[in-house]
């Protein structure tokens, strides 16, 4: 998992992981999701990426953001899956098809981690309910930080009201001698 700015929300009890490494896109824990279904969340997430339908969204999902994205091997992912000797890995997902929407990294603090678009419609494959209080709390994740970033935007901007008025004085005081009635205006 890139170094990134880090948050956490909870639903029904289950601490979910989210980080974002430009402000822009946010990643959040697949394995914290899966967790709230079984003690082996790695098998959620790879079941989960057996399926036809959510193959065909992944691809849809890269083909909009990624331009780097291997459509062939996505191809060829969407034709094996549903079959009972496909398996796919999010590591093989990724390597495979460059892919940027998952992101997997293995050890102690890993995990997988999602683009919050791909990780809402795998929050529906392990259960709607849980999705809903995944929602519930992202909203509220998103509203505090709305009223943190309109405080500073307010502040700044009554800073630059107060520094506006010091600087015309100094530039009425320091530059202009005997200043006509244009300039002063």
């Amino acid at each position: 998992m890139p170094k990134g700015i880090k948050d956490t929300i909870e639903a029904k009890g289950f601490a979910i992981q989210i980080y974002t490494e430009d402000f822009k896109n946010e990643y959040i824990s697949l394995t914290d999701i899966a967790r709230y279904k079984s003690d082996e969340p790695f098998i959620v997430i790879n079941n989960w990426l057996r399926s036809k339908d959510n193959i065909r969204f992944l691809g849809l999902w890269e083909s909009m953001h990624n331009p780097d994205f291997k459509p062939i091997e996505f191809d060829r992912f969407k034709n094996e899956a549903g079959s009972n000797a496909f398996t796919l890995s999010p590591q093989k997902w990724i390597e495979k098809t460059k892919a940027i929407g998952i992101v997997s990294k293995p050890g102690r603090y890993g995990g997988t981690f999602a683009h919050t678009d791909i990780a809402m419609e795998f929050a529906s494959g392990v259960s709607p309910e849980f999705k809903l209080y995944i929602i519930q709390d992202y909203k509220r994740l998103k509203s505090d930080e709305n009223s943190r970033l309109s405080l500073g935007w307010n502040l700044n901007r009554e800073i630059s009201k107060i520094n506006y008025k010091i600087h015309t004085d100094a530039i009425k005081e320091y530059l202009l001698r005997d200043p006509t009635k244009e300039q002063l205006s």
